[in-house]
């Protein structure tokens, strides 16, 4: 009988796994990456950090009106 229950895992073709050695080939890199928007308050100004389902209201002051700041990325269109 075959042993279908192993203590390790292999991928096809024989590879082993990644291991998420960081500079590893095939490894997948864990960032801890905030996600969410930061948006910044229309009465005190202080920044939020708004995420999906948050309500949109300041944390500082309750005002419901939030500017979205600019990114920081460079954005390139082409006018034709």
């Amino acid at each position: 009988q075959t042993n279908h229950h192993s203590s390790t895992m292999a991928t096809p073709g024989g590879a082993a796994p990644a291991t998420g050695a960081p500079g590893a080939p095939g490894a997948v890199s864990v960032n801890p990456v905030i996600r969410g928007v930061e948006y910044r308050c229309g009465d005190c100004g202080s920044k939020n950090l708004i995420k999906g389902g948050d309500p949109v209201r300041c944390r500082q002051c309750g005002f419901r009106i939030l500017y979205k700041t600019r990114t920081k990325r460079l954005i390139q269109f082409e006018a034709r």
